[in-house]
């Protein structure tokens, strides 16, 4: 391989592209510790605001950020993207969520010299810890995701082409990426620019990306705090939402009957139990915070199970249930 010629002295090496949607206390945090990276090249900041009320673009302008603003019904989550992109002017296109707050002041330069580690990269991706007071098991349920994806600099392609068509986990693996902490190569987004789906553009992205040929590569230093501590109605309606992606988009069901959902709903409480118990939690406690992840657990099956039918359930009922449809309908990004 020819060694890599350093962009131009000035040239914008990564945009740092953030689509908002009343961003709250936290937008201020993420942005504060964007424009904190040390890098030894310029970068950029971008945001496209879809309809804030709580002073969120105030908030980014105030700190030199540059925003365009969108009506609600403009947003979508691919779209939205790629107008930022093709604002952008960057080598390499940095996304993030209004809630997703880098971890150190070298998350940039890590994740973009990851993204650059080889000409193959079409895009990378870091991992998302749990913010400080998140429940318990939402600190080890992310910990253990991305430990799976290995503890350095880790290049993947499809190189098994019968285990892709016969293992629906082989592409998982495959095609998991993030909008939420990821970089994409400019050139390669040209080629490939991100899909405009109702949810899911960055996984469906990926597969494309995989299928075309390109690794991904997996940053395990570009790191960001990133967590949500739903609700019974809330997980229920994020697990709908994305099981009826994986069915539309990449053919499978996450949950193919009622006793699937349930044996899976029973093995995810008895793990969040050992889980409890293995921190220190006791009686009482033990008890009572035992039963709630249970509670949480059956929305998640559910919410897959019915997801995985979305053909059979009404619109109406899909937009009620759908948590994606339903922000939107607020106009949230």
């Amino acid at each position: 391989m020819t060694a890599k010629k350093p962009p131009p002295e000035g040239a914008v090496r990564a945009s740092v592209l953030i689509p908002v949607k009343n961003g709250g206390p936290l937008l201020a945090e993420v942005l504060d510790a964007v424009l904190a990276q040390q890098t030894p090249w310029p970068f950029e900041v971008l945001v496209i605001d879809s309809g804030s009320s709580d002073g969120s673009v105030e908030i980014a302008r105030s700190r030199g950020v540059d925003v365009n603003t969108i009506p609600p019904q403009e947003f979508s989550h691919g779209g939205t993207r790629n107008a930022l992109a093709q604002r952008a002017r960057g080598a390499f296109l940095v996304y993030l969520t209004q809630d997703a707050k880098p971890a150190s002041n070298q998350w940039l330069v890590n994740l973009v010299e990851g993204c650059d580690a080889s000409d193959s990269v079409a895009g990378a991706f870091g991992p998302h810890r749990a913010h400080r007071g998140a429940r318990h098991v939402t600190h080890r349920e992310l910990d253990e995701h991305f430990a799976g994806f290995g503890k350095s600099l880790t290049l993947t392609r499809l190189d098994d082409k019968a285990r892709f068509d016969s293992d629906p986990g082989y592409r998982q693996f495959l095609h998991f990426f993030s909008s939420n902490n990821s970089c994409i190569r400019r050139s390669v987004w040209e080629k490939l620019p991100l899909p405009d789906v109702a949810f899911a553009e960055d996984q469906t992205w990926a597969l494309s990306a995989i299928k075309a040929g390109y690794s991904k590569a997996f940053v395990p230093e570009a790191v960001v705090f990133h967590s949500h501590d739903f609700g019974v109605w809330e997980t229920f309606q994020r697990n709908f939402d994305e099981s009826r992606s994986f069915e539309r988009y990449f053919g499978y069901r996450m949950q193919r009957n009622l006793r699937s959902a349930l044996r899976s709903s029973a093995v995810l409480c008895r793990r969040d139990f050992r889980w409890l118990r293995d921190a220190g939690v006791q009686g009482w406690a033990l008890f009572k915070n035992s039963i709630y992840m249970c509670g949480i657990e059956a929305a998640r099956t559910l919410g897959q199970l019915l997801g995985a039918r979305h053909h059979s359930v009404p619109s109406w009922l899909q937009r009620l249930v759908s948590r994606d449809q339903q922000m939107q309908n607020k106009g949230a990004a």
